[in-house]
């Protein structure tokens, strides 16, 4: 097949869960033989606009206009113009205009199109506007496509509440169980430290709520003096964050890892005790299956699309409940045969659920059945696309 791919952001250009999944899904396919290309915005003129990367095709456009970290490209038009040279277009998340602007141009002039839902709240505007855009612009982007992706269930029947009719597909997320397992090196800036660790993995935002991840060790602190906490990553609250840990006094307690290079995640999340994710609102994210698929277990905010699997490897809280979420980490950090179980736990579904190459061999089978170039197999398929959850495991890595 040969696939034009519309994302805004792509790792290593940008870190996080969805930036990485588009890179390792172009790679992948790419490996596999398809033809991928993929259109993305940069305003960093050092790198070149055009350049070949683990097999597939980089095309960086110019920001032409960007609101709350969101832009349109500058030549979006010009590419989708040509996109009849492409079997299948693959926008990723409702959020970016990039996505809007396919959606629209691929309804006018029938291309084939999947878009994948990464989430359905953004975490970098705020809640209102975010659920304005959902219920317009975004809920014509998914009902444009002719296939859209769903990592869980929950998320599908959320979309449909929205008034999503579009074909549905739900293919887990996963991660590449070889890089990110119990076995291995540590990271040694939390290693060093003494007493039980606790790490926070993500964007310092407002929606992951780390200021709630903040209160709440201080609390844990009264019970467990010697715990440490991690923030591994960066963002705008980073400052907020150390002025806070200075007024309190807590430098020796609460560490700023920054921003971890990708290739040593495994070793942060194996030096662990517990890992910690306080959003408001989450897809599935990557993070969740990689603190598992190394055993180390999980405190979270109860929310619909991770709760049953969490709930099995961890335990999880009422956003914002910060009392809830202190006493839930001081009971897992007080009961280590507990943690010890839980992670194992967690190791054991990931094994099971949520293999990489599985994400990537269902993914690529289902945009195969709207592509032009396989019209029989589109036929076949269509009456037996609507609702279905591709089961993880059936025969239908990370970078660096």
């Amino acid at each position: 097949m040969r696939i034009l791919r519309v994302a805004q952001d792509i790792f290593p250009d940008k870190v996080g869960g969805a930036p990485y999944h588009i890179h390792a899904l172009s790679r992948d396919q790419a490996e596999m033989g398809h033809d991928v290309t993929v259109l993305t915005v940069s305003n960093d003129q050092s790198k070149p606009q055009t350049e070949q990367r683990a097999g597939y095709t980089l095309v960086r456009l110019s920001p032409r206009i960007e609101l709350f970290g969101n832009a349109l490209f500058a030549g979006t038009v010009k590419y989708l113009r040509n996109a009849r040279e492409y079997d299948v277009v693959h926008a990723h998340s409702h959020l970016f205009f990039s996505s809007n602007l396919t959606a629209a141009y691929s309804r006018v002039t029938d291309i084939p199109l999947a878009v994948t839902c990464h989430g359905l709240m953004s975490q970098r505007v705020p809640e209102w506007f975010s659920r304005f855009h959902l219920n317009t612009v975004g809920r014509f982007t998914y009902n444009a496509a002719d296939v859209l992706f769903s990592y869980t269930a929950p998320e599908r029947e959320r979309l449909r509440d929205l008034g999503v009719s579009s074909d549905i597909r739900v293919i887990h997320n996963g991660i590449d169980v070889d890089r990110f397992t119990p076995v291995g090196a540590t990271y040694d800036r939390i290693t060093d430290a003494t007493g039980p660790a606790v790490v926070f993995v993500g964007r310092l935002v407002e929606g992951k709520r780390p200021r709630d991840v903040l209160k709440a060790f201080q609390t844990v602190q009264n019970n467990i003096p010697e715990a440490k906490l991690f923030f591994c990553g960066d963002g705008p609250l980073r400052d907020k964050l150390e002025q806070i840990v200075e007024r309190e006094n807590m430098r020796e307690s609460i560490r700023f890892l920054e921003r971890v290079p990708y290739q040593e995640m495994p070793a942060v999340y194996r030096a662990a005790d517990l890992f910690v994710l306080a959003s408001r609102t989450e897809g599935f994210p990557r993070s969740v299956m990689e603190s598992m698929a190394c055993a180390t277990p999980i405190l979270s905010t109860r929310l619909e699309q991770t709760e049953q699997v969490i709930e099995q490897a961890g335990r999880t809280v009422p956003v914002g409940d910060t009392t809830a979420l202190a006493d839930a980490m001081s009971s897992m950090l007080d009961d280590r045969a507990a943690l010890r179980k839980l992670g194992q736990a967690g190791r054991e579904i990931v094994m099971r659920e949520y293999d990489w190459s599985e994400t990537v061999e269902q993914t690529t089978q289902t945009l195969g059945t709207i592509s032009t170039s396989t019209p029989s197999q589109q036929q076949v398929d269509s009456g037996q696309a609507e609702e279905q959850v591709i089961p993880a495991g059936s025969n239908t890595e990370h970078e660096q």
